[in-house]
């Protein structure tokens, strides 16, 4: 069946106009759903559990008498972990291990140095207090999420890790439920969407607050997240899912074919795109796209992601295809290419960028190591992906001799004057000659 999707060709005289409509063609905030998660969030600021235990029956149809009992405890967790196939559980464990074995060569250290005249100064890092993890539950659960976000924060050392994990109609799914097993989360609750984020922020009679709130979901909780920050840090407002792949027609059609679907499969707003200078080959993907598309069971989201938002561009070399990649800045970059290595160093803006052929952008989303908590919509220009980084805050320190201060404070004394502040200028100066 043929697939319906965007083609360019760079040689047009009007690419870059249409580049750049591609590009700005944004998902606007909803207003409809700003409103509401406003009022969400007020409400739970106001009400706490009261308003927490509504919104769970309203939201998730599932009704509890008391809010403690949306705390899931140990033995719980356990008994549903138990459900989940030991086939699953054995791979979640080795992408658990290669998740933390990336993470751990992320930890920053503390340093110090210290200068000709004797300044001391430096940086130490501490663990954030406690951080919040928002994870999908019930049927559209990701464990390889939770992962992704709770084991950097447990190599950061944060002491406190709290998931917001709903249970839509009471379902809970196994595989989840041994992942939070897994990574030792502290706290579990089945609290889902705005209130969940809203609970995490500014705090419960049951749930106390955190400094930072991680991880993936809806338009409301995506929403939330963008509200509630500044009260608390979050990672990122994620957007829709996108996949970007350079191919030079030397990797097999079908691989690049079903890569782009791995990402076309998540909802209709995600994007897939191919950069190509090789015309034939462009029609030789979209050939096995139109053989393979039927045999796939998210066969119809796939179609609908791919007419809204899939895009093939004819460049006129691979050159030319890192500067609109560059550009474009996706949250996953595949370097297709038989020399791959050449073209790395010249990516500035991805998420992540899997290199070769072999190097399917899925591993990365399940056991390659690297985080898949990605920036999405341009932000890899300015955003990184998910670390154990985001889970340390830095602070510096200094320390000054009685000679040192001495001579800091004929630089610092001149230059707080010049700027009005006289108080600043006799702090600096009331040290010298003690």
């Amino acid at each position: 069946m043929k697939i319906a999707l965007q083609s360019l060709d760079t040689s047009d005289a009007d690419f870059e106009q249409q580049l750049t409509a591609y590009i700005e063609r944004a998902n606007p905030i909803d207003q409809a759903v700003e409103s509401k998660v406003q009022k969400i969030i007020a409400d739970v600021r106001t009400r706490g559990d009261a308003a927490l235990l509504e919104y769970t029956a309203r939201f998730d149809q599932l009704e509890v008498s008391r809010a403690s009992q949306l705390r899931l405890s140990k033995q719980q967790i356990s008994q549903h972990a138990k459900q989940a196939s030991a086939h699953s559980c054995t791979a979640l464990s080795k992408a658990a291990e290669r998740i933390k074995r990336y993470a751990q060569e992320q930890l920053a250290q503390d340093w110090s140095f210290e200068d000709e005249i004797g300044v001391r100064s430096g940086q130490k890092l501490s663990a954030l207090d406690s951080v919040g993890l928002y994870v999908p539950g019930g049927k559209a659960a990701y464990p390889s999420s939770l992962l992704m976000n709770a084991i950097p924060a447990k190599v950061a050392g944060v002491p406190r890790i709290v998931a917001a994990v709903p249970t839509p109609r009471g379902e809970f799914n196994a595989l989840l439920m041994y992942a939070l097993e897994l990574s030792a989360v502290d706290e579990v609750y089945t609290v889902g969407g705005a209130q969940a984020i809203a609970a995490l922020a500014y705090g419960s009679q049951t749930i106390a607050p955190v400094s930072k709130i991680v991880g993936p979901g809806n338009a409301y909780v995506s929403e939330a997240k963008r509200q509630v920050f500044g009260k608390v840090g979050i990672d990122m407002v994620a957007g829709p899912s996108e996949i970007l792949i350079i191919a030079d027609a030397s990797t097999v059609a079908e691989w690049v074919a079903l890569d782009l679907f791995s990402q076309a499969e998540h909802d209709s707003a995600a994007r897939a795109i191919l950069l190509c200078p090789d015309r034939e080959y462009l029609q030789s993907v979209r050939a096995e796209m139109e053989r393979l598309i039927d045999s796939m069971p998210r066969a119809d989201i796939i179609r609908d992601s791919l007419q809204r938002n899939g895009l093939f561009v004819l460049v006129r070399d691979l050159a030319e295809a890192v500067r609109i990649a560059n550009t474009i800045a996706p949250e996953h970059l595949e370097l297709s290419v038989a020399q791959p290595q050449q073209w790395l160093e010249q990516i500035r803006h991805a998420g992540a960028v899997f290199v070769g052929a072999y190097t399917s952008e899925v591993l990365g989303d399940y056991c390659a190591g690297s985080n898949h908590v990605l920036p999405t919509g341009g932000s890899a220009r300015f955003f990184s992906p998910l670390g154990v980084y985001d889970f340390q805050k830095r602070t510096s320190w200094v320390q000054c001799s009685a000679q040192a201060a001495q001579e800091l404070a004929e630089i610092a004394h001149p230059l707080a004057e010049a700027e009005g502040l006289f108080a600043h200028a006799a702090a600096a100066r009331s040290r010298v000659n003690h």
